[in-house]
């Protein structure tokens, strides 16, 4: 198994509705990619978060289904239409169990 964690920093100007989109198209990708075995994505309620503000964790069964997440189009259309225009900074993290 595969955890894949993604955390998020937004810009200041960022509006909660922005940041609603990107977290309900984050929650699509749940059915648009295949082999996701699970998906939760949230906001930060911890004070050590160094302003990161949500965070994603998606769950494969493999590596070979995490290498099919990142380039897949449900994925980049998210990514490119919801997270990268309001994003300030992000950290990932990946690791097998």
């Amino acid at each position: 198994m595969v955890e894949h964690i993604v955390l998020f920093k937004w810009r200041a100007e960022t509006t909660p509705e922005q940041i609603a989109q990107a977290v309900e198209g984050l929650k699509g990708l749940k059915e648009s990619v295949p082999n996701v075995l699970d998906l939760s994505v949230g906001e930060n309620f911890c004070d050590r978060a160094k302003g990161f503000t949500h965070g994603l964790v998606v769950r494969f069964p493999d590596k070979a289904a995490l290498e099919v997440y990142g380039p897949h189009p449900a994925h980049q259309h998210v990514v490119q239409t919801f997270i990268n225009p309001i994003r300030e900074d992000i950290l990932a993290l990946d690791y097998e169990f």
